[in-house]
């Protein structure tokens, strides 16, 4: 096993800047750029084409269609670049939203394809790639290749020696005057140049390549509405199923629970009622009873109401209701909250919440001997850090609790992150916009 590791712990002790030129990203990026100039030919070629018939023929029914066969053809051509950019440079760039026209027939779908931002898109990508793709060819060409001929100049002067003159290099000759350089020297230098150009071009590649990255994300990819939009439905379904589980467990509680026993209570005082004038010291017993049923009663419907947003949390905010929390922890709880202001009356119950949750969590599951709760604001977000020095192993791959938290969270631009070794410690850190 120990193998395996040996070489990347080799390249540990060599720079980056002398590793860059051997590595495999620098000539997938190198590749990248050579194979940007015939593609954005391509690309620039079909699009002027069909744009400028289509533009051309809109006198005519024909127009329109060719227009829209155009910018269909771009988002082909997008389609592929995608593909490269992800086999050479590693972008993965998501598809757009795919055409749907209203109805079915080729004149919704044209109609969908011309209000379609990414065809657009796809269109002024045709036209900006293709100036900026001779520039990052000429220029990643004309370095990479000078810099390794220079560099390699010696291994060259070796293998055909008979273009050496006797006192040294012969760089110019007639015949008659002949001009040389001293031959070390000369080597030297050159060497020394190319040296600097290979080290050096690498770092220029990844500097052409992030504007292609750049391009391909803003422009082949879907917009960032779109991608927003589609993010605040799939939170908004959480939240629905959040709040009618929510539901669904209140109603189970108190079926269950308090009003169940409100019933048993009922039924107890009804038969004390029946026994009072016959038997008082038995129906003393039973009101007695009652009275203790009454109080666990009360108990439930506190936990419930807890359960659903506690009053302390409302009136005294974070720091008491947090530490009404840890009280109730089977282990020792330590709370620090440190906050300039209260924040969103929403954003405080869902940190409550989370916090009452993974103090349950450590009770249950840790088998910690303490717990400590930290929770400050970090610019315009609300932290919470919940650490126990428990066994660990706790997983939000694993579908339990943490895996629902964590989309809950989600659903209101939150982050669960758990770091939780097998042997502990745990820590669990969630970061909440503030929205105060």
């Amino acid at each position: 096993m120990a193998t395996d590791y040996r070489p990347e712990t080799r390249d540990h002790f060599i720079p980056p800047a002398l590793r860059a030129p051997l590595e495999g990203r620098t000539w997938r990026e190198f590749g990248y750029l050579l194979l940007s100039l015939p593609m954005s030919i391509v690309f620039f070629t079909f699009a002027i084409t069909t744009v400028s018939l289509g533009a051309g023929l809109l006198v005519t029914f024909l127009g329109i269609p060719v227009l829209a066969a155009g910018l269909v053809g771009c988002r082909g051509l997008g389609a592929l670049e995608r593909a490269r950019a992800r086999a050479l440079l590693g972008l993965d760039v998501a598809d757009p939203a795919p055409l749907r026209g209203k109805k079915s027939g080729l004149m919704p779908w044209v109609g969908a394809v011309l209000k379609s931002g990414a065809s657009w898109r796809h269109l002024i990508y045709a036209v900006l790639h293709f100036p900026w793709a001779v520039f990052a060819f000429c220029v990643s060409l004309t370095f990479w290749v000078t810099g390794w001929t220079l560099l390699l100049y010696p291994l060259y002067h070796w293998v055909f020696p008979l273009y050496a003159g006797q006192d040294g290099l012969q760089v110019y000759g007639d015949g008659t005057r002949n001009f040389y350089l001293d031959e070390p020297f000369e080597l030297a230098v050159t060497s020394l140049i190319g040296l600097v150009l290979t080290l050096a071009t690498p770092w220029l590649m990844r500097g052409l390549v992030s504007v292609d990255r750049v391009m391909v994300a803003g422009l082949l990819g879907p917009s960032r509405l779109a991608t927003r939009v589609v993010e605040l439905e799939s939170d908004r379904g959480v939240v629905v199923d959040t709040a009618a589980a929510d539901l669904r467990r209140i109603e189970r509680d108190l079926h269950d629970g308090a009003q169940a026993r409100l019933v048993a209570l009922a039924m107890d005082l009804g038969l004390a009622k029946e026994k009072l004038l016959e038997d008082p010291d038995a129906a003393a017993r039973m009101v007695d009873e009652a009275h203790g049923e009454v109080k666990v009663a009360l108990q439930e419907l506190r936990d419930l109401a807890r359960g659903i947003h506690p009053a302390v949390l409302t009136d005294r905010g974070l720091d008491a209701a947090l530490s009404s929390v840890a009280s109730r922890c089977t282990v020792p709880v330590s709370v620090e909250v440190d906050l300039p202001a209260r924040p969103a009356p929403a954003i405080e119950g869902i940190a409550y919440f989370t916090v009452s949750e993974l103090l349950q969590n450590v009770s249950k599951h840790a088998q910690a001997g303490r717990a400590t709760v930290d929770v400050w604001r970090s610019q315009d977000r609300l932290m919470l850090q919940v650490t126990d020095d428990g066994r660990g192993g706790a997983d939000t791959s694993a579908g339990t609790g943490l895996a629902g938290l964590a989309e809950r969270l989600d659903a209101v631009d939150g982050i669960l992150a758990v770091d939780s070794p097998v042997g502990g410690p745990t820590t669990v850190t969630a970061e909440l916009p503030w929205r105060g």
